[in-house]
């Protein structure tokens, strides 16, 4: 079949994707393990899919897309990549890094000539204190994903959870999390206890999970693990016959590839079919962040007379009346506070969705959505949703 004529003449719009060669979630034991809400790829390939699919719309409104790979090998070169990608005239730039990463490219870009997609980091404190106008999440944070394993357990009424914990940075940062969720909700944290991944007999009291978990009475055992190495052990290994959720067992996460509604079932087909194996929520915002860049793209007409730029871009997203499908049964946007993407979350097992937040209930007076995470006038994130950016 022949393209249309007006296809001869499309313009050429370059989206960047930037990757940290090292990255510990990328690890080999960790992808090769397939540990639920871990990544289990590179996100290159959800890109590409992105991209395909949306072939057709972008080519109707005069313009094709063209994907332009970056990796650095430390995180110190970001800065000095960041301003190479303006300078190339780059507008879109979906970043694939773990917080600093992203923080480290945000500071970077901290004109309105690039619009930036976080895909993968899940810090707070990118939409917090380290917020930034041109900075977009597609990716929930932390807090929403805590937010919507205590609104499960609420409704369970498993209100006295036991918590184990690691004392790495991001556990740390992941329980705070936790906490903050657990005093909003009403869940009681009965115990929080640190665990060390290992089998040393002289750290039984840590590496043991028997030992972890027989004393304290408890409703559900809530583990905090960003690898989901020490987690994967843990159901089933516990004393008392409960609940195992956070890590392992029961997980919040943001896409499934069991979700059976809303036109998930065609995309997670595609997408196992480009990349064998299936689709988690680290791919599905790289396929949603190139669906964000052609819905805001005007027609060429527009673009052709120069009225359009990353700042007008930016603005359309960020607009209440900006509405995305993501295949998850809600009308997705940004919430202009902190241009964190408005989103529901899955509760799954291993193979299978078991609920869906903001679980029944739960009600907010605006956008029940923003039920999960931290809602207008909390945090520290100064940007001015009225404002111009």
């Amino acid at each position: 079949m022949s393209s249309p004529g007006w296809a001869a003449n499309l313009q050429t719009v370059s989206i960047a994707l930037i990757q940290y060669a090292d990255d510990p979630r990328y690890r080999d034991n960790i992808t090769d393990a397939r540990y639920q809400v871990q990544p289990w790829g590179r996100l290159d390939t959800a890109v590409e899919l992105a991209m395909k699919e949306s072939r057709f719309t972008a080519q109707k409104k005069g313009f094709e897309f063209e994907l332009v790979k970056h990796e650095v090998d430390e995180l110190a070169q970001l800065p000095e990549l960041i301003q190479r990608v303006q300078a190339e005239g780059i507008r879109f730039v979906l970043l694939d890094l773990p917080g600093e990463g992203v923080r480290l490219a945000a500071d970077a870009a901290n004109s309105l000539n690039t619009v930036l997609f976080n895909l993968s980091a899940l810090d707070n404190s990118l939409r917090d204190e380290d917020c930034q106008s041109n900075l977009l999440h597609i990716a929930p944070s932390r807090r929403m994903l805590t937010d919507a394993m205590a609104q499960y357990l609420i409704s369970k009424k498993w209100k006295e959870v036991l918590v184990l914990h690691s004392e790495t940075d991001s556990d740390r940062r992941h329980l705070k999390s936790l906490q903050q969720s657990a005093k909003k909700f009403g869940l009681n944290l009965v115990a929080l206890k640190p665990y060390t991944l290992g089998n040393d007999p002289r750290q039984r009291y840590q590496n043991n999970i028997a030992l972890l978990t027989a004393k304290d009475d408890y409703d559900a055992v809530y583990v905090v693990d960003s690898t989901g190495e020490f987690a994967v052990d843990v159901p089933y290994s516990i004393v008392k016959p409960r609940p195992v959720v956070g890590a392992s067992g029961l997980v919040a996460d943001w896409w499934h590839w069991a979700w059976e509604r809303n036109g998930a079932p065609q995309v997670n087909k595609r997408f196992l079919k480009k990349a064998n194996r299936q689709m988690t929520g680290y791919d599905w915002s790289a396929w949603l962040g190139v669906k964000v860049i052609v819905q805001a793209m005007p027609d060429l007409s527009e673009l052709d007379n120069g009225s359009v730029t990353a700042e007008s871009l930016l603005d359309a997203m960020r607009s209440e009346t900006f509405k995305l499908d993501g295949a998850k049964g809600y009308p997705l946007n940004f919430r202009p506070w902190n241009n964190q993407l408005r989103q529901p979350v899955f509760l799954t097992s291993l193979n299978r969705v078991i609920g869906r937040a903001p679980i029944d209930g739960f009600l907010h007076p605006v956008n029940n959505l923003d039920v999960l995470g931290r809602d207008q006038g909390e945090g520290r994130c100064k940007m001015n949703p009225g404002a111009n950016l």
